[in-house]
């Protein structure tokens, strides 16, 4: 059972120059329980010293730490699991080698793709992206309310749902289905990203999730 319906995915290009983790600090602070260190182009040393800081900073806050296809480096830090996509780590082998307690997350960009992941094991997905946006222009056009909608119907496990999501889309994606929402820039771009997450959770806690 999951415990955070707000999911933070990183991406220290967009924090306006600022500290990773003093962002990802700021946004504990306003309430956030879940974080993904997502740096794929950073080398091996430095994404173990990003999640050892802020595998401290969620300790702090009791708050979640996945780490983006890094299995070695989720087990290194004793992070709460990690977030896979299609072209990583399948979501069986992560499961042997994770076992049952850490999380698995899965990056979906369709049904289908969902449906093969939560019978692997996993145990949500993000799904997107939904709107339109620069960062995950490479998967092609965005899915849609509609199919976004449909998805959360034959998934029976939490959809987070992903890409171009704003505090005002809120409302439209969680009568959807949604579980919860994933994002990067409405917090790590926010000038200040406490009130953010605040106003965030404040919006999704409006639904029974």
């Amino acid at each position: 059972m999951l415990d955070f319906s707000l999911y933070l995915i990183t991406d220290r290009m967009q924090t306006a120059g600022r500290s990773l983790p003093d962002v990802v600090g700021e946004a504990l602070r306003g309430g956030l329980r879940a974080v993904q260190l997502r740096e794929k182009d950073l080398p091996a040393g430095r994404v173990f010293e990003l999640a050892g800081e802020l595998r401290r900073l969620t300790q702090a806050y009791g708050a979640k730490l996945l780490i983006n296809d890094r299995v070695d480096v989720a087990l290194t830090v004793d992070a709460d699991g990690v977030h896979l996509g299609k072209a990583g780590l399948p979501v069986v082998e992560a499961r042997r080698i994770l076992g049952s307690e850490r999380l698995i997350g899965y990056s979906a960009h369709g049904a289908d793709e969902a449906l093969q992941a939560q019978r692997a094991g996993a145990d949500f997905v993000t799904l997107g992206p939904v709107y339109q946006t620069p960062s995950k222009a490479q998967y092609g056009e965005p899915l849609g309310l509609d199919v976004f909608a449909e998805a959360t119907r034959l998934l029976s496990i939490p959809v987070f749902a992903l890409g171009g999501v704003k505090l005002a889309s809120i409302d439209e994606l969680m009568s959807r289905g949604a579980r919860g929402i994933a994002l990067i820039s409405a917090i790590l771009s926010a000038p200040n990203p406490a009130l953010e997450t605040e106003a965030l959770l404040r919006s999704i806690a409006r639904h029974d999730v």
